[in-house]
Order: C-alpha cells, then structure tokens, then sequence
C-alpha cells in the first residue's frame, strides 16, 4: 500500500469512526455574542463605493440592524484578500473601517458544500457528490449549474471547506463566519419553485438525491455491509442510509468547521432550512452560537404564518437553548407588511430578524422596520 492510500484509507476510517458524534466541547469565544439582534445579508457588489457602503450600513444602523453578513465567498471567487480562490475584489476592505467606525457587527458569509471554481473541478473532480444514478454534480448538477456540490465525506473536500473558514477566521476584524448551502442539494425542493424547474417531486428521484461517493459509499459499507448505491432499493425509505448523510454533514460542522472557527474565537452562524429534511441538514444538532432559518414563505406557497409556525418549530427544536433569527424574504414582502412579518417572527419567539437583503430593502422598507423595532 503506497503512502497516498494509506493516508487516504486512514482519513476515511477516521472519518467514519467520527461520523455522527457531536462536538462535546469546544473553544469559548472571549466575548459571548449577544443572543438578541437582527441581521441583514449583502452580496459582495464591488461596484459599490466605500460611500454607498456606508450610506447603507447607515440605514440598516438606524432602523435597529445590529449585524451584517457579507457574501465574501460564493463558490467560484473570493472578495477578501488571503483566500484560497481568485479574488475579484477586495469588498471586505471597503466595509470593514465602515462597521468598526459604526459600531455594525461583521460576519464573513461563505458558501459551503458548492464549489463552481474551474481550477478545482479540473483537478480534483473526486472530491464531488453524486446522485442516485452515479453522476457527480460537477458534471451533472441538479436544477441549476452552480449546484457543483462537494462530497461531505472526501477528506480533500473537508479540507477544502475548513481553509476556506480558517482563511475567514484569521481575520480579526470579523465577529463571526456564517456558513450558507451547508448541506446536500435538495432531493425535493419547495412546492413554489417546482415549477419554474418544470418539474414535480412528489417523492424522492434519483437524479436529486445525494451522496453517492464512492468516499460515502465506502464509509456506509465499511459500517453497514451494504453498498447503497447497488444494495439500497429504497433509499428514501433506508433509515440508516438517510441518516448517514445528515451525518456527515453533522460530522463537517460540529467536528471540522465549528472548532476551527473557534481557534480564532469566532461566532459561527449558518443559514438554514425549514424543511431540513430535504437537504439532509439536521441542523438541530449543530454546536452553532445562532441559526438563521430561511422561512421564505413564497417559496413553500404559504401566507405569512409560516414564519411563526417555523420560528417556532426551530426553537422546539433547538429546546429553546440557542437563538432563532427568523429570516425574511424581502423580494416577497412588501414595505407595508414589514410590521406583520416582524410580527410574525416575534410570535414564534424569534430572537431577531434575518433580512435578506441589503439590496432589496427599500428606504420605504427601512422606515417600515424602524418603525416596527424601535417603536
């Protein structure tokens, strides 16, 4: 056995042993981060002056946002200096006096699991997903192209993932690192975009269900004695072969992500589904200081009541230990329903509001919100 598949051999067992553990402790940041706040998202926009920067921070201040998280890394590019990717531009620079003068807390927002970056599919198309039919996403994505998402269990693909957080993490400056598309692609997605996909998931397809790596393979038959790509006839029905894959997720935050954000005493937040279940992102379990759930009604055909019903049903599920943002999509909620979708978040018992985003917030919008959370 040569040295590379040693080590390889190694990592996998490793992995597996691991697999499903919580992380039972971990390094406490110096300064507790507050539990109560509300939180704005903002794409990179590197034509936006440090001007327009800060006239918008301004606003989001005033109408009682404590905390922004900005898009630094989307899958393909980076918009900081000392990433692992090309950096398009160096927005974090813009930002970062602007927050510290302005008292506006700053949390780098980093895609996870997709990786769209040309130069890393080229040379190591091993480290992808694959569906039920054994294509991998780098060349078969589900819905649409930049769904190219890593293997939660190849060990180049977790250390990938952790550089990209250790990277964000060394930059003292930032509150925290908040991980978006932490999970597997939807083996069925919302009721409300089924349709512009032209298609109807009524149950579990092969085409978009995942992962069937040979690294998951190996570990699930290494555990179980079966292969699931060939042995499992029913995967949607396979208890063990769904849980794995919300393991291995559990497996990278808990064990990989969240102790190397806490190296450099970083809050560590991630955006999350309310129909977990589809993403194998049994987020309940995840050792996060805050849990932003996406609660986009539209997308689920549902009236504003869904954003109570959910707030609520994160916090059961979290036994009311950890703070829910409650995250609002801004495109479907018009500048005179911010005070009923505010209303509804707090119902739940939200610890605060998630507004995505920066962008689409209107100043009609900003006069609604401040009106609403400062009274």
């Amino acid at each position: 056995m040569d040295k590379r598949t040693f080590i390889k051999n190694t990592a996998l067992a490793t992995a597996g042993i691991m697999l499903g553990n919580q992380l039972t402790s971990c390094k406490i940041p110096q300064s507790p981060p507050k539990k109560h706040k509300n939180w704005v998202w903002a794409h990179p926009h590197v034509n936006w002056s440090a001007d327009t920067w800060k006239m918008k921070v301004d606003k989001a201040l005033d109408a009682g946002i404590n905390a922004m998280l900005v898009e630094v890394y989307n899958g393909t590019n980076t918009f900081y200096e000392g990433g692992q990717l090309p950096m398009v531009a160096n927005v974090l620079e813009k930002i970062i006096p602007i927050c510290q003068t302005s008292g506006m807390e700053l949390h780098a927002w980093m895609w996870t699991m997709p990786c769209n970056a040309p130069q890393i599919v080229e040379k190591h198309p091993e480290w992808y997903a694959y569906n039920g039919l054994g294509q991998p996403a780098h060349t078969h994505p589900a819905y649409v192209s930049y769904y190219k998402f890593l293997c939660p269990c190849h060990p180049g693909a977790q250390e990938f993932i952790t550089g990209n957080v250790t990277a964000l993490s060394k930059i003292s400056e930032l509150a925290g690192v908040h991980l978006d598309y932490v999970r597997l692609p939807d083996v069925i997605i919302a009721e409300g975009l089924q349709p512009k996909y032209n298609i109807v998931q009524d149950k579990e397809y092969p085409p978009y269900d995942y992962s069937y790596s040979p690294s998951c393979r190996e570990l699930f038959k290494a555990k179980h004695g079966i292969d699931p790509l060939t042995d499992i006839k029913e995967p949607a029905s396979h208890k063990e072969w769904v849980q794995f894959r919300r393991d291995s997720i559990t497996h990278l935050v808990n064990d990989i992500l969240v102790p190397e954000a806490k190296k450099y005493n970083k809050q560590v937040t991630a955006a999350v589904f309310p129909n977990w279940e589809n993403v194998r992102q049994e987020w309940h379990r995840w050792n996060l200081d805050g849990f932003l759930p996406m609660l986009y009604h539209n997308f689920y055909l549902r009236d504003m009541d869904y954003i109570a019903e959910h707030t609520q049903k994160a916090n059961e599920r979290l036994n009311h230990k950890k703070p829910v943002y409650s995250g609002l999509f801004i495109p479907a909620i018009k500048a005179d329903q911010i005070s009923e979708a505010v209303a509804e978040a707090q119902k739940g018992k939200c610890a605060g509001v998630s507004l995505f985003d920066l962008a689409s917030m209107s100043d009609e919008h900003w006069q609604a919100l401040k009106k609403v959370l400062k009274g």
